[in-house]
């Protein structure tokens, strides 16, 4: 026990050695500190500025302007998905045809890889809004062969007259979106506006700004004047409150028209049902119909 114990002191006393000669070495030797930079003076940054100015040249030649918080106008945007939108909308501007050089041009993609670039048209030729329109006079196309047109919503409905013809063909009652007329007729608005003050298109308004929403084919023959003498007399009839006319008509045993039934229902006091008591059995209760199989038999032994 005694050896076990030394052995143990021994390591004791070691190890503190070992840690009191680590702290001694880190106590006597001395961090040295970097003295505080100090704050710069009116001489020292006038002394980077140009001759007779006080501005120091960094600060005059970054922009006072600069709206950090907003992302920079990088133009058309690297990403295919913009790139074809702004195509798109390039297109829906042109009359005429255009080739893809123009397309890469507009979009300031003709610097790009040649793989990218055709990567790019063959994406614009399967775009639902854009069509190809292959080069005649070639027997094998390329991806830099043919032209491209805007292909519009409803296509073929620039003026008044292929308006009405495109409604008389509908074989619905369905109305025309005036967005998707403006798709491929940008300034449709006045024709439309024309052609509602001739009674030969029915115009669906928003409230707010009155812009044509949807639009119906209307028939002139069936529109009649009405007299001015008439609409003046209508005005003059005095329309009774709604009130007033609800009371009337439930007085003359009538179902008003405005007369909400869940309001009713909802008036009518709700009857408890009372709960019947089930009838209780009591009794002794037997197997009738298995009487004959348990008929007692045993007087007919033998």
């Amino acid at each position: 026990m005694s050896n076990n114990f030394d052995r143990q002191q021994a390591s004791f006393l070691s190890s503190m050695s070992a840690a009191a000669s680590k702290l001694g070495s880190g106590a006597g030797t001395k961090r040295s500190l970097a003295p505080p930079s100090p704050s710069p003076s009116v001489g020292s940054t006038t002394s980077a500025a140009a001759p007779g100015s006080l501005t120091p040249r960094r600060d005059r030649d970054t922009p006072s302007n600069i709206v950090y918080s907003q992302p920079a106008l990088t133009g058309t945007g690297d990403s295919i998905i913009s790139q074809m939108a702004y195509a798109v909308s390039w297109l829906r501007t042109k009359d005429e045809p255009q080739t893809c050089t123009d397309v890469l041009g507009y979009l300031s993609a003709t610097g790009r890889p040649e793989k990218e670039q055709e990567f790019f048209v063959e994406q614009m030729r399967r775009h639902p809004q854009i069509q190809w329109i292959p080069d005649p006079d070639l027997s094998e196309q390329t991806w830099r062969s043919g032209t491209y047109v805007h292909r519009p919503t409803i296509p073929n409905v620039k003026s008044k007259t292929q308006l009405l013809a495109y409604l008389q063909k509908k074989t619905d009652a369905s109305g025309v979106s005036v967005k998707d007329l403006k798709d491929g007729w940008p300034d449709c608005e006045a024709a439309i506006n024309e052609l509602e003050a001739e009674h030969r298109l029915l115009v669906v308004r928003a409230k707010k700004d009155g812009a044509a929403r949807m639009v119906w084919l209307d028939d002139p023959s069936l529109f009649h004047e009405v007299d001015p003498q008439l609409r003046l007399l209508w005005t003059r009839v005095e329309v009774p409150s709604v009130d007033n006319i609800v009371q009337k008509l439930v007085a003359a045993q009538q179902k008003p028209a405005s007369e909400d039934p869940r309001l009713k229902a909802a008036q009518t006091p709700k009857t408890e049902k009372k709960k019947k008591k089930a009838v209780r059995r009591t009794g002794k209760s037997t197997n009738v119909h298995m009487e004959h199989l348990l008929k007692d038999y045993s007087h007919m032994k033998r």
